[in-house]
C-alpha cells in the first residue's frame, strides 16, 4: 500500500472518532456499578465479575477481530463490531439477574474489540509514513482518551435525569451512528487468502519462537490489571474512601460537590492529562528504544500508586493521584502496538497485536473481578492495589531484556 507524508488524513480522523466513541462508552461503565448494584441488592462481585467478563471477551475478541479485518476488511470488521456492541447495550439494558449481565458483557466485550484499538491502531499504522507512524498511533490512543474524558461525564450527567437502561439505550444509539463516517476510511486492498494464510502462520511462528514477544505479552498484564481496576472500580474506591468535600470549597463550586461526583471527574482528569502522556509517548518513541521507555512508564506508574495508597485519601490526593496517573495512562498502547509493527511488520500488525492484547485483558479481568471479590470479603480495596504495585513492577523489569530489531518477514 502507498503511504502518504501527511499526518492528518480522512482514515487516522474517522479512526480517532469511531476509538472516541468506542472508549466513551467502555471507559463509563464504572459509574453504573452503585445503582445497578443497588438496584438488584446484588453483592459488589456480582457486576463486577460482569465487568470483567467484558475484559476477558474484549481481550479474546481482539486477535479475532484482527484476523477478521486482515481477511474480508477493515471497516466490514468494524460494522460487524458497532452491531455486536449495540447488541450487547440493548440486551443489557433489560437485564435483571447478574447471569444475564454476564453474559451480554461478552458481546459488549467483542464489540469493543471490533471498534477498538486493534482493528483503528493495524489500518492506521498501514496507512501511515514510516516518519509519521508512531506519532499517528499516539493520535489514535489519545482519541481513546478523548472518550474516557467524555464518557464518565456525559453518563454521570445522564443518570441524574435518567436510570441506567436508557444511559444503554443511548450509548447504543451512539455506537451504531459512528458507522455513517465509515466511507472516509478507505482501507487498503485485501491480501489474497492464499497469501494471508501463510503470511499469518509464519509470523506467528516467528513471533512465540521470539522470547521478546513472549516477554511483551507478560508485560502487558499489568496495563490491563490497573486500566481495568481503576475504570471500573475507581469511581466507586472514591465515592466510599476519600474524605469529605468541603461545601462552598473549589471543588463545590465547580459543581463537584458529592464524592460520587469526584470519582466521574478524577476518571476524565485521568483521561486529560494522558493527552499529553500519550502524544509525548508517540514524540519519543520514534526517537529513542520503545522497550527502555515502556519500562520507564512502568516503573513510573507503580510510584504513583505506593505513594497514592500510603498517603492519606483526600480530594486533593484523588486529582493529583489522578493527573500523574493519566500521564502514563494509555502511553504504554503506541509504545507496544509500534514495537510490534516494527519488529514484526505491519501486514498481520492487527492479529499480533490483539494476541498480546489478550494478555492486557487478562490482567483486566483479574483486576476488575478481584476486585469487587476482594471488597465483598474485606470490606475495601487496600490489598487490590497492592497487588497491582507488584505486577507494575514485574513489567518494569520484564521490558528491559527485549531485542528491538526487525524480525525477517515472509514474502
Amino acid at each position: 500500500m502507498t503511504t502518504t507524508t501527511r499526518l492528518f488524513t480522512p482514515m487516522l480522523i474517522v479512526g480517532c472518532i469511531i476509538v472516541l466513541i468506542s472508549f466513551a462508552i467502555r471507559s463509563s461503565f464504572g459509574l453504573f456499578q452503585i445503582p445497578i448494584s443497588e438496584e438488584f441488592s446484588w453483592p459488589r462481585a456480582e457486576f463486577s465479575l460482569a465487568l470483567a467478563i467484558q475484559n476477558i471477551a474484549w481481550g479474546i475478541g481482539q486477535p479475532l477481530f484482527g484476523a477478521l479485518a486482515e481477511k474480508i476488511g477493515d471497516r466490514i470488521a468494524i460494522i460487524i463490531g458497532a452491531f455486536t456492541y449495540a447488541a450487547g447495550l440493548v440486551l443489557s439494558s433489560a437485564a435483571v439477574t447478574p447471569l444475564a449481565h454476564q453474559f451480554y458483557e461478552v458481546l459488549i466485550g467483542f464489540g469493543v474489540a471490533g471498534t477498538g484499538f486493534g482493528v483503528v491502531l493495524a489500518v492506521v499504522g498501514r496507512s501511515s509514513s514510516d516518519e509519521n507512524r508512531s506519532m499517528s498511533l499516539a493520535i489514535v490512543t489519545v482519541a481513546g482518551s478523548g472518550g474516557q474524558i467524555l464518557g464518565p461525564l456525559l453518563a454521570a450527567w445522564m443518570l441524574t435525569i435518567t436510570n441506567w437502561q436508557i444511559v444503554f439505550l443511548i450509548f447504543a444509539a451512539i455506537i451504531l451512528a459512528s458507522l455513517i463516517l465509515l466511507p472516509m476510511m478507505r482501507t487498503p486492498e485485501v491480501p489474497s487468502k492464499k497469501d494471508l494464510k501463510e503470511g499469518l502462520r509464519e509470523v506467528l511462528k516467528k513471533a512465540w519462537a521470539d522470547p521478546s514477544f513472549g516477554m511483551l505479552f507478560l508485560g502487558f498484564f499489568s496495563c490491563g490489571y490497573f486500566l481495568a481496576f481503576i475504570t471500573a472500580h475507581f469511581p466507586a474506591f472514591v465515592a466510599e474512601s476519600c474524605g469529605p468535600i468541603y461545601i462552598g470549597g473549589k471543588l463545590d463550586r465547580l459543581g463537584i460537590s458529592t464524592n460520587s461526583a469526584l470519582g466521574a471527574a478524577a476518571l476524565a482528569l485521568v483521561g486529560l492529562t494522558n493527552i499529553g502522556g500519550t502524544l509525548a509517548a508517540g514524540y519519543l518513541g520514534s526517537r529513542y528504544p520503545k522497550k527502555y521507555l515502556l519500562s520507564m512508564l512502568y516503573g513510573a506508574r507503580t510510584l504513583i500508586a505506593i505513594i497514592f495508597i500510603i498517603l492519606p485519601i483526600t480530594p486533593l490526593s484523588v486529582l493529583v493521584f489522578s493527573a500523574t496517573l493519566g500521564a502514563v495512562w494509555l502511553a504504554s498502547v503506541p509504545l507496544t502496538s509500534g514495537l510490534i509493527g516494527y519488529v514484526y511488520g505491519l501486514r498481520h500488525m492487527g492479529t499480533l497485536y490483539g494476541v498480546v492484547f489478550f494478555s492486557h485483558q487478562l490482567g483486566g479481568f483479574l483486576g476488575v473481578w478481584l476486585a469487587g471479590r476482594l471488597y465483598d470479603v474485606y470490606g475495601n480495596y487496600e490489598l487490590v492495589w497492592w497487588v497491582g504495585v507488584g505486577i507494575s513492577a514485574f513489567s518494569t523489569l520484564i521490558h528491559l531484556p527485549i531485542k528491538e530489531r526487525p524480525l525477517a518477514q515472509p514474502g
